[in-house]
Formats: structure tokens, sequence, C-alpha cells
């Protein structure tokens, strides 16, 4: 990090549990006992809706067994992000803010067949189609190019030493995509808003956490890359993914079983990376945010300084899920150095 941002991380106070995400012209805060959407609806009304769910984390001990906890929490956020993007979509088309696009054939086709029930149909297929293309860029088509281009000139290499090679090469792959697509991303013009909420929410948690009152005035003041940050969590996840294959075999003469033992392992690297980044999350201190600066690096292009009206939407949000009793601290810093 900068100097600046240094010093800005060692004012913080105290450490929240709360969290959140960027929506379309809103933002999501989720606390210990309330989670709050927050959408902008026009230039002086901040509209509020709270989500409910029961999470995986809440029906049991072992939702919450470490490892285990980190892959059911991802599915929790994932869950609590459709809803609120899709309370979010709906304030938007609403208000006149989001211009809605005529539906295609196939969409009118599922609206005749499914009715009500359509959003979920897409949403199914979209997942569905969206697992499918992660997997074949991260997972497949990383270990089919090691196969195809660079195994073949390898024929002096011990095994040890290949599957090194590869994977670092299949890391590195993986991590290029992924900033490559964020900054494709970011390019267009309602993702770059996105980016700005996305600003707003860690600037007001950090202001939150640096025991400052939540005014407008003080969130500006803070940064903007945040340790606890699903961002943070992808580039993690990636890095774990390098150190993982390395004790998965090559299988030269088979070279797609590979990529299937790494889907299978899938969970295992989800549940390290939710971990370290729990990790950074709760203790703020020389090695944690030294552990933590890929993922803040990362964060310079899914985060963008937002303006005074997002801020105003990310503080209404926060101030919704900070529970009376405090207990969503979970560092009360006495931050080690």
């Amino acid at each position: 990090m900068k100097k600046q941002d240094k010093q800005s991380a060692k004012q913080q106070k105290r450490i929240t549990s709360i969290g959140g995400s960027a929506l379309i012209e809103g933002i999501m805060m989720r606390g210990p006992k309330r989670t709050t959407v927050a959408c902008r609806v026009d230039n002086d009304t901040i509209d509020t809706e709270d989500i409910e769910i029961k999470t995986f984390t809440s029906r049991g001990k072992f939702f919450r067994i470490p490892l285990i906890r980190g892959i059911f929490g991802m599915i929790d956020s994932m869950r609590l992000s459709y809803k609120a993007l899709s309370i979010s979509a709906d304030k938007a088309l609403a208000a006149g803010t989001m211009e809605e696009e005529e539906p295609s054939k196939f969409e009118k086709w599922l609206d005749e067949k499914f009715g009500d029930k359509m959003m979920n149909v897409i949403m199914v297929i979209a997942t569905i189609l969206g697992v499918a293309l992660a997997i074949g860029l991260f997972i497949v088509l990383p270990s089919m190019l090691f196969a195809w281009l660079i195994k073949p000139l390898l024929t002096d290499w011990s095994e040890s030493s290949t599957r090194l090679l590869q994977s670092a090469f299949e890391g590195i792959l993986k991590i290029a995509l992924f900033l490559g697509y964020m900054i494709l991303v970011s390019q267009m013009q309602d993702m770059k808003r996105v980016f700005m909420y996305h600003g707003a929410e860690h600037k007001t948690i950090f202001c939150y956490e640096n025991d400052e009152e939540l005014t407008v005035e003080n969130v500006r003041k803070q940064i903007r890359f945040h340790p606890r940050c699903g961002t943070s969590f992808l580039v993690v996840t990636l890095i774990v993914s390098i150190f993982v294959g390395l004790f998965i075999p090559t299988f030269p003469n088979i070279p797609i079983l590979r990529p299937l033992l790494r889907l299978l392992l899938v969970p295992v690297m989800v549940g390290l990376g939710y971990e370290f980044i729990k990790l950074c999350g709760k203790y703020d201190n020389k090695l944690t945010r030294t552990l933590a600066k890929p993922g803040l690096w990362a964060q310079r292009i899914t985060t963008r300084e937002p303006d005074d009206s997002m801020i105003e939407c990310a503080i209404v949000a926060m101030k919704a899920v900070i529970p009376d009793d405090g207990s969503d601290i979970i560092n009360d810093c006495s931050c080690a150095e």
C-alpha cells in the first residue's frame, strides 16, 4: 500500500464484521442481525429495504467449522447478493434510472412458459452458464494449454519440477485472465458507477472502524481498499490454487485428469481463501497488511472514488445494520503492530 494507505489503516480503533456489496445505484450492508439494501431513487430520496434469508451458517455448528464455513458462507453471500441485486434493479427500473430493454424472443418464450417464475429460471440458467464458463477459463484452459504448449518441451524434466512449473503457469494465467476481465468490465459506464458505489461501501466501513461519525465529510477522507472484500477473496483463492496445484499429479498421458482433480478441490481452495480473508479482516498489523496486498492492489480496478450522493447511500445502509449491543465488533484494536 501507499504511505497514506498505511497511515489510514493504523488509525483503525476497531474491526467490524459488517460487510456489503455494491448494487445498481445502491449498496447492501450486512450486519450480524440485519441486512439492508439502500438505493438512490432520485436526488433527494434513498429507499431502503431489509433482506431476510435462512443462512447456512445459522443452522448449526457444522456450518461454522473452519474451512467448511467458507464454502457455505460464500453460498450465503451469493444468495444475499442475488436478492439485493434484484431489489436494486427493480427500484432502478421504477425510478427510471435504468432503462428496461426490449425482451428477446428467448425471454418472451420463458415468460410464456414460466410467468412470474421467469426471473428465477433466467438466474438459474445464467448461474449454470457462468459456472461452466469459469470452469472452462480458470480450470480447464490453463491445464490444457500447458499440456499442449509447454509440456512437450519438458521431456528431460522431473515430475516434481514439471508440477512446480505447471502450477506457476496455471496460477499466473488465471490471475491474468481475472484481472484482464475486470479491467475490461471496468470500462463499461454502468460498471464504473457500480465500482464507485463499491468504493463508497469500503470507505464507509473504514469510517465506522476508525470510530468517526458517519458523515459525508468523514467518509470521503477514508481509503477505498479494504482487506475484507470479495475482490481480495477471489485473488487470494487464485493464489491458494497455485499452492494446491503443487500436490496434484500431472498425468502426462491423460491431461484432462488434472483439471478434474482441481475442480474437485475447489471447495478446499474456497475454504482456505475464506480463512485467509477472515484472518486479514480480524487483525490489522504489519503481517496481515503484507499478506493482503495482492487483493488490495486488485481493488484498484474494482473500486473507484465515489461522489457524495453515493456516500450518503452507503451511510444510510451502514447505520441501518449497526447493532446497538456492539455484537459486530470482532476486534477492539489494540491492533498488534
